[in-house]
Order: structure tokens, then sequence, then C-alpha cells
């Protein structure tokens, strides 16, 4: 996999329909305990709601999952953990908490507002295309710094930290498939004065390296 889709950050979405207020809330997660964390802070939260529906899929392991935590059967939990999938997600949950207005909305009403909170708290947060980085180092004297800034802007690299010792050390994500063409530019531009070390490969949001 070269890359997949998440969403940005943690968001909310209140939503309400005949007097039942629906919240949504979604979170990127990285493992099945993040995503039990989430659902059990949002209960504590949401103190006197009636329902915590909850979908969440992970990546690792291709593991999916939902309640309807009291709803009727394929009402709420089903059609949230069917949002995630219609936008490609994964590694992330979406929690939507339900306190009842009084009055019953029926299946295809449940389905409906599970749907929208769900997918509006999904565009609040924004979806992150994530791509296979470098976690990249390099060293340069003072007086190359901004040069040496420039030449990896110019190649599609982010610089991510920047360190002022006896030498300033750079360090950069750049996308995989980009690497030997900043390695070359690099050494060319700042005349074989630099040397790039890979530190790691990462995944990293393809709008913060591009």
């Amino acid at each position: 996999m070269s890359e997949y889709k998440t969403v940005k950050k943690q968001a909310f979405f209140e939503y309400e329909d005949r007097r039942s207020r629906f919240i949504g809330a979604v979170i990127p997660i990285k493992t099945e305990a993040e995503a039990i964390e989430f659902i059990n802070r949002r209960r504590s939260e949401t103190f006197g709601a009636r329902h915590n529906v909850y979908a969440y899929i992970l990546r690792e392991g291709n593991i999916a999952r939902y309640s309807d935590d009291g709803e009727p059967h394929s009402t709420a939990g089903m059609p949230t953990l069917d949002v995630i999938k219609k936008n490609g997600l994964v590694d992330v949950c979406v929690v939507t908490t339900r306190y009842f207005g009084g009055i019953l909305l029926g299946t295809g009403g449940l389905v409906h507002a599970y749907t929208t909170a769900a997918k509006m708290a999904i565009e609040t947060a924004g979806i992150a295309v994530m791509k296979r980085c470098f976690l990249c180092s390099v060293n340069c004297e003072y007086t190359d710094h901004k040069r040496l800034e420039q030449v990896l802007c110019d190649n599609k690299a982010k610089v991510v930290d920047t360190e002022y010792t006896d030498k300033v050390t750079l360090k950069f994500t750049v996308p995989e498939p980009l690497y030997d063409t900043l390695l070359e530019n690099t050494v060319d531009a700042m005349y074989g004065k630099v040397s790039v070390e890979i530190l790691e490969s990462i995944w990293a949001d393809s709008a913060e390296v591009e």
C-alpha cells in the first residue's frame, strides 16, 4: 500500500432531528485500544445521553467494528460504518451521541440521522491522504542554511525540525518515490558539501509534503 486515507483531526458536528440531538465525533486512530479509549471517553463526556453509537476501521489487521448501542438493529452502527467505508477511510473512529427528544424517528429516520451526523463530522475533520515518506536529516554550515532550505522545498520536501549547534541540522520529510531525485538535486545544488541521511520511513499527509 503506497497510500491510504484517514481524517486530519478530531472534529464534532451537531445535528437535530425532531428534538433529538445527534453529536457526531470523529478522531484519527492507530490501534483498537485508541478506538476503545475514545468511545469510553465520549460516554463519560456525554453522561445522560440515550445512546453512543460507534464504528471504526483499522488499517492494521483490516479490523472493522460497530455498535448500535441500544438503537434498533442496523439503524445506527452499520450506517455509520458505511459512511466510513464510502469515504474510503481507515484508522478512524466515529462516535455519534444521541440525546432523545421524546419523538420516535422510525427506522428510516434513524438511519438518516446517524448517517448525517457521521458524514458531517468527517467533512468537518477533513480527509488526509497519507503517503509513505522518508524522514531524513542533513547538516550544513550556517552560511548555507537558507539555500539548503530552498533546495529542499523546491524538491517537494518539508522541513519539520531545525537544530542549531556548530552546524545547522535540518530534519525533513519527502515522499519515497521522490527521494532519489531530491538527493541528486540537493548534492548538486550544494556542490557536494552536504550528506543526506534517511532516519526512518513514515506515513505523512500528502498535503503537507507536496
